[in-house]
């Protein structure tokens, strides 16, 4: 197992994270094939069998069951082990139950805790943007936890890039701790990340943690133009990420299976490389349905493509450079920064 530096951080985390949404799931959560302890202690097993250090779960998981599930299942391992959980979501009917208010923050960080039976959270996300809530409130919040000792580390997930570059000016601004890392959906399919987010990783050390980066599945190699598999979350009413281009995401699941028959490899591995090649990327979120597929998944993390294999994945993907993005990549090339370069760098003739 490789491990990355977690964003600007001196946090070592491994190239793979095992995502924990479907641990004890029911309803929405139960789509990506809910697993009873049993079944996720032996996942788990497995994950630290190849070297991950790395959980991913979330209070909106199952109303904290999937944090409950986690929490049981390592509180007699390694405190080497490392859990990021999130808040934001919705836990109760109340005005205040929800968003990225001190009040709200504050009180399921509390909860939270407590779930996964820790006296810290290694790295706590935002889940997703609040408009409403000041953003020194916030990031004043968050800067309280890690001063107590609850918080090791901060992190967003499913921020524009102005709400990212607006947050770490807050903590800039008032000294308080800032965000060293970003979770956010990134696939060969799903690029738009290229756009701000990865410029935004390499630039200010908000690293990148990629959740689903198979797309549920979707780029395994099992969904084809005339077949697809019987048991699918995207069979289910799971609709992230939209497809908007049936044929491209065709013609990229075709790639991904070519290289993978010319390596001896599952097209879902050659995703998860293409993904873990790409700049500011520290982490990949994967989950599993069972043992087999989290060991396919796992075994990604030592191929490693080569300039042709990605030049053929980037012909059949690459979005095109929307404004101003297509006048600088036509005028200042010459002049563009590392970060300019995580965007640019493929479209350059």
């Amino acid at each position: 197992m490789e491990y990355r530096n977690l964003g600007s951080s001196g946090l070592k985390v491994s190239l793979h994270t095992l995502g924990t949404m479907n641990f004890s799931g029911e309803g929405f959560f139960d789509i990506p094939g809910a697993l009873d302890i049993k079944g996720a202690s032996r996942l788990v097993d497995v994950a630290v069998d190849h070297g991950v250090n790395f959980f991913d779960t979330s209070n909106a998981y199952t109303k904290g069951r999937s944090e409950e599930a986690l929490g049981e299942i390592l509180k007699t391992r390694s405190n080497q082990l490392l859990i990021g959980t999130k808040v934001r979501f919705g836990m109760g009917a109340g005005p205040n139950e929800q968003g990225l208010s001190r009040y709200h923050i504050i009180q399921h960080c509390e909860a939270s805790l407590k779930r996964l039976q820790r006296d810290h959270i290694d790295v706590y996300f935002m889940h997703e943007w609040d408009g409403q809530t000041p953003v020194d409130e916030t990031m004043a919040a968050l800067d309280t936890l890690v001063q107590q000792g609850k918080v090791r580390y901060i992190g967003c997930s499913n921020f524009s890039g102005w709400h990212i570059m607006k947050c770490m000016m807050s903590s800039e601004r008032n000294r308080f701790s800032k965000f060293v890392v970003q979770q956010i959906h990134y696939t060969i399919q799903a690029r738009e990340a290229e756009y701000e987010l990865l410029p935004i990783a390499v630039d200010q050390g908000v690293g990148v943690q990629v959740w689903s980066p198979i797309a549920g599945g979707l780029l395994s190699g099992k969904f084809r133009r005339n077949s697809s598999p019987e048991v699918s979350r995207h069979l289910s009413g799971w609709t992230e990420p939209p497809i908007h281009d049936q044929e491209r995401l065709y013609k990229i699941i075709d790639a991904l299976v070519a290289v993978g028959e010319g390596r001896g490899v599952s097209a879902a591995q050659v995703a998860l490389a293409w993904a873990a090649g790409r700049p500011g990327v520290a982490s990949l979120v994967i989950g599993a349905r069972n043992e087999a597929q989290l060991v396919d998944n796992l075994a990604s993390a030592s191929l490693v493509l080569t300039a042709e294999e990605r030049k053929l994945l980037d012909d059949v993907s690459m979005l095109p450079l929307p404004y101003p993005y297509w006048h600088q990549n036509n005028s200042v090339f010459d002049r563009l920064s590392a970060a300019d370069l995580a965007l640019h760098s493929p479209h350059k003739k």
